[in-house]
């Protein structure tokens, strides 16, 4: 009967332990697993950050790259130009001739060195080539052994002016009229051919002076081709 006793609180002594076994059990993985989808929804926001952080890094280089595309020498372009135009505007205040070109330059310094009357309205230009006669109006006249430039007024008053420029700062004048009267009767054809040789072997070296000023600016204005 003692036996039997002891084994029935034996065997109640192991039903409590197995059941102590089995809760602690439960717990544990109870445990267990709650704490997995933890770790799986935190590797999930450190996921989303890292990829958050990613995109914001790719924005950010983006947006540094189309800044860094922009032209970097835009700045100097612009003080380049500004560099210039200034440059241009010295030169012009300096030099108020340097619109015109050399040979307008050339036409009104010599005008105004031997021109018979400075006060024009205009100033015509004609250019004569070279083999022209000196006197149209004569068969037998002498020519001219170059090309020449003729200046003269709008007026006969105003006198003319024809020669050939050496590119030294002296000219080659010829004295021919502007206009050639016809040749009376009474007198030869020899004779007139001299007059066109004189002139030819008469001809004079002037050095023309290197005028600047308002004088020289008037005088291009006033300038013309010339019409018969």
């Amino acid at each position: 009967m003692k036996m039997f006793s002891r084994l029935i609180g034996l065997l109640g002594v192991l039903i409590l332990l197995g059941g102590c076994f089995g809760k602690a059990s439960e717990e544990t993985s109870n445990t267990s697993g709650n704490s997995a989808p933890k770790q799986t929804e935190e590797s999930s926001e450190k996921d989303k950050n890292t990829h958050t952080s990613e995109g914001e890094k790719t924005d950010t280089n983006e947006s540094t790259n189309t800044i860094s595309k922009e032209p970097a020498n835009s700045g100097s372009e612009d003080k380049s130009n500004e560099s210039n135009d200034s440059n241009t505007s010295d030169k012009e205040n300096k030099d108020p001739l340097a619109p015109y070109s050399s040979e307008q330059i050339e036409y009104a310094r010599v005008w105004l060195q031997l021109g018979a009357n400075q006060d024009i309205d205009e100033l015509n230009i004609r250019h004569i080539p070279v083999g022209e006669p000196i006197n149209p109006n004569i068969d037998n006249s002498a020519t001219y052994p170059e090309g020449v430039i003729q200046l003269s007024g709008s007026r006969l008053i105003d006198g003319s002016i024809t020669y050939k420029g050496n590119g030294d700062g002296t000219i080659n004048v010829y004295n021919a009229p502007m206009r050639w009267e016809a040749p009376p009767p009474d007198v030869d054809e020899k004779t007139l051919q001299e007059d066109t040789e004189e002139i030819l072997n008469n001809t004079k070296k002037i050095y023309i002076e290197p005028a600047e000023g308002e004088n020289i600016i008037k005088l291009i204005n006033l300038q013309k081709p010339y019409s018969k």
